[in-house]
């Protein structure tokens, strides 16, 4: 079974036509060890955002759509996660906000600059929430539109994207800015633009690795707010899984801190 590499730019070296589940691999673990190394800097930066939040009386609140949702649910309401973080979706809309379920219907929602407005009308913030916000390309209207209405209300914000990808394609917010421009600190995903590491003989590519990423960029940052607790001699408050036994239990006895505040990712 051949093998291939892959580069920044998604194309492969060694062997170009190399699609196999032994090929995808080898970018993945290339990709991981060079996020995680290129990226440290950033998640401590990220993670002292993070640990002055909480300490305030904040939370996290995380946001992302398309496969984007998949790392803000890496972020809040999981098992060996922060307590204090909250996940923002666009069905918030319709079940805080009262608008038709039909709004959902539309395919092109993410893309509606006004939808940053009318989520954070509609979600429980507090001024000492720290927002991470996660896009691969960093240029959809509501990502970018809720970057801009938080950075307006004096919340720091975290981007999660591909700064490869997001530095190659337009803004389709009205400002012309992206998510990058928008953010107090970036953790770049690594991925290459188009998402897709593998190219195929007669065009295309195979294997996206964002969400991959993503999710170990919402990882390391949980790591080292959790460090940053425990070297300061807090008690970190994490979710125990809800199915062993007692799991329920000490989860709600800590959300209780957060009456009202927290929304858990589903």
């Amino acid at each position: 079974m051949c093998s291939g590499r892959a580069t920044n730019e998604g194309t492969t070296v060694n062997d170009v036509h190399a699609v196999s589940a032994v090929a995808y691999l080898d970018v993945v673990r290339e990709t991981i060890e060079r996020v995680a190394a290129d990226e440290a800097e950033n998640v401590g930066l990220a993670a002292d955002m993070g640990t002055r939040a909480l300490r305030a009386g904040g939370i996290v609140q995380a946001f992302g759509t398309g496969h984007s949702q998949a790392t803000a649910m890496e972020i809040a309401g999981r098992a060996g996660g922060l307590i204090p973080t909250s996940q923002i979706a666009l069905r918030d809309l319709v079940t805080y906000g009262g608008e038709p379920l039909s709004v959902l219907d539309d395919p092109y929602l993410e893309r509606d600059a006004s939808l940053g407005r009318r989520l954070y009308d509609v979600t429980p913030v507090d001024p000492a929430d720290v927002f991470v916000i996660a896009s691969n390309s960093g240029i959809n209207g509501s990502t970018v539109g809720l970057a801009e209405v938080a950075k307006k209300n004096g919340h720091a914000v975290i981007a999660i994207t591909s700064r490869l990808h997001s530095a190659q394609v337009e803004s389709r917010h009205p400002s012309g800015l992206k998510l990058t421009d928008m953010a107090d600190v970036v953790l770049d995903n690594g991925s290459p633009f188009g998402d897709a590491v593998l190219p195929l003989p007669g065009g295309g590519a195979a294997g996206a690795v964002s969400s991959i990423t993503a999710a170990l960029l919402a990882q390391l940052l949980t790591a080292e707010m959790v460090r940053r607790l425990i070297e300061a001699g807090e008690t970190p408050p994490v979710y125990l899984s809800a199915n062993v036994p007692g799991g329920d239990s000490h989860n709600e006895n800590l959300l209780q801190r957060y009456a009202g505040r927290i929304r858990r990712g589903g």
